[in-house]
């Protein structure tokens, strides 16, 4: 075929552009590699912020770009690596900007390992170096659980599993499920939201995830790291029973609690209602026996006790002092019946006393008295009070004869020259020479002429 290309090229006697000739050879190596599966070892891997994969295989003779689109790589579980050897699955075509050739990988599985067991060492890995796995984080399941939320499918095995024994083991335990799909394309977000919704109740104590047997790619659902988070950011405890006792998923490793199977999980979760009389039975037996014990042991020590010598000389000495306490008691009521009789008789010469005198005359006298004596502080008050008045009308009457203002009154000033000196003579002011006359009411500037 190429052959017969390159005759018409020739047959035409013209050049042909380099686009040309590149979608010619696109054409060709398309059509001649559609679908072709090559092996070797991944070099210079690039995860584009678009989605794409870029590396290039190699093998110890050659090399050749490769391309992984995200349409196609997100169906495939692990993230390839440097180093790693690895089958894919594509087809050739050219990169017309550089005219390379390129593979164009619709599928890759690594060499020796499978791809999915592959996908779960790299998840196991990065969530344990996150913390997800720390023995410090695992909480302890209720004791006695109330409600019991079950994520898992309403139609599998597991589910009828999880009510059988609940209701063998104790039928007071309430049951919430929130159903979720457990395989196939979005099982992984169906899981993680039925967990976070439960998340939302209040009265929910536990949780249980889980479902039957089966293959790893029916499990893929429970290795999803979207699955792996909702579990850790839990605010209720959650038990891990996903397939049989040998399969281990990452659910498995980040709950608090691993169960081998859906119903070992609902016999861990659930204790027995008969098991739980027994035991508190059997604790109460022990406690009886035991108070028993101590009591007979209390009794012995308090024979011990009395048997005593010193509990014979405490209680000598007890009696003695009962003795000499009824001893005292008996001396205070005589000696208050003794005060009492005394002041009795004390009181009754008093009111004999006070019989014999006339108190009301007594106050007459008094009142009388008192009566004489404040007429006369009267007297002498209103005597000094005129005596202070005439004395102070003199006194006030010399002031005012002193006071220059009196003198002013009767027609006198008082003069002050230019420099406020007052003026005694009249050879003191200059002619012409401004002048202030203070009079009785006012003052009068002049000049002397």
């Amino acid at each position: 075929m190429s052959f017969s290309v390159s005759e018409s090229l020739f047959a035409q006697r013209r050049p042909i552009s380099v686009s040309e000739l590149t979608l010619e050879i696109k054409t060709l190596i398309e059509r001649g590699f559609a679908d072709l599966w090559v092996e070797g070892e991944i070099s210079n891997f690039k995860r584009h912020s678009s989605g794409h994969w870029y590396f290039t295989l190699k093998d110890s003779g050659a090399s050749i770009r490769a391309a992984c689109f995200r349409m196609n790589n997100y169906y495939i579980r692990f993230l390839p690596e440097d180093g790693m050897a690895v089958r894919v699955r594509g087809r050739l075509s050219v990169y017309e900007p550089r005219g390379e050739y390129q593979l164009l990988v619709e599928f890759i599985e690594p060499i020796g390992i499978g791809a999915l067991q592959l996908a779960f060492e790299q998840m196991r890995n990065r969530l344990a170096a996150e913390g997800f796995f720390d023995p410090e984080r695992k909480r302890p399941l209720p004791l006695l659980p109330r409600k019991i939320g079950v994520v898992t499918s309403p139609a599998g095995a597991a589910i009828r599993d999880i009510l059988r024994v609940l209701k063998r083991r104790n039928e007071s335990i309430d049951i919430l499920i929130a159903p979720a799909r457990v395989q196939g394309d979005g099982a992984a977000e169906e899981i993680a939201r039925s967990i976070e919704m439960l998340n939302e109740c209040d009265d929910v104590d536990v949780i249980i995830i889980g479902r039957g047997g089966g293959s790893i790619e029916d499990l893929w659902a429970f290795n999803e790291e979207i699955v792996a988070r909702a579990i850790f950011n839990s605010r209720i405890p959650v038990i891990s029973a996903v397939g049989h006792e040998t399969d281990f998923t990452i659910a498995d490793f980040v709950a608090d609690l691993r169960a081998p199977t859906p119903s070992a999980a609902a016999e861990q979760v659930a204790t027995a209602r008969d098991e739980l009389c027994a035991r508190m039975q059997g604790l109460a037996t022990d406690l009886r026996r035991a108070m028993q014990i101590r009591l007979m042991e209390l009794r012995a020590r308090v024979s011990d006790l009395t048997s005593s010598r010193a509990f014979s000389d405490t209680r000598s000495k007890l009696y003695t002092l009962s003795q000499k306490l009824d001893e005292c008691a008996y001396r205070m009521e005589s000696a208050l019946r003794r005060n009492l009789q005394n002041n009795c008789a004390r009181q009754s010469e008093i009111e004999r006393r006070l019989a014999a005198v006339d108190l009301r005359r007594i106050l007459a006298n008094r009142k009388a008295a008192a009566q004489i004596y404040e007429s006369r502080l009267s007297a002498a008050a209103r005597s000094a009070l005129d005596a202070a008045r005439q004395r102070f009308a003199v006194a006030a009457s010399k002031l005012d004869a002193l006071s220059p203002l009196s003198v002013l009154i009767r027609g006198y000033a008082i003069v002050w020259d230019e420099a406020g000196e007052i003026v005694k003579r009249a050879d003191q002011v200059r002619s012409g020479e401004r002048l202030r006359v203070k009079v009785a009411e006012g003052e009068i500037n002049c000049v002397k002429q």
